[in-house]
């Protein structure tokens, strides 16, 4: 009787836990775009084509597969930088925290 409860129990449990991770997930989505858009991101930077900088999915791209990329990238979001992508240097954001521009750079090469 007890394995028969279990077997019912189980999938509604593994289904909850589903929901509330995709919860949170589409919570993070808003936050992490606000900090984006606060921080003047989308001024240069498009989700996938270049506007003054490069698309957060090129870059994605670029990084892929670099197990270094998300620090990395949260150095060049936090120091600036130039030459990378162009001429046109990427301005440094001192202003953001460290667990901020980590975040950041996350979702940018989640982006691709």
């Amino acid at each position: 009787m007890q394995k028969e409860r279990n077997r019912r129990i189980a999938p509604r449990a593994a289904a909850l836990a589903f929901g509330l991770a995709l919860a949170a997930s589409a919570q993070a989505a808003p936050d992490i775009k606000a900090l984006a858009d606060k921080n003047g991101c989308f001024s240069c930077h498009g989700m996938q084509g270049k506007l003054v900088g490069p698309g957060f999915a090129e870059v994605a791209a670029k990084y892929k597969g670099d197990g270094e990329a998300a620090g990395k990238l949260a150095r060049k979001i936090q120091e600036g930088g130039k030459g990378v992508w162009g001429r046109i240097p990427m301005p440094p954001h001192p202003s953001l925290k460290d667990e901020e521009a980590k975040r950041l750079a996350a979702w940018v090469l989640e982006a691709g």
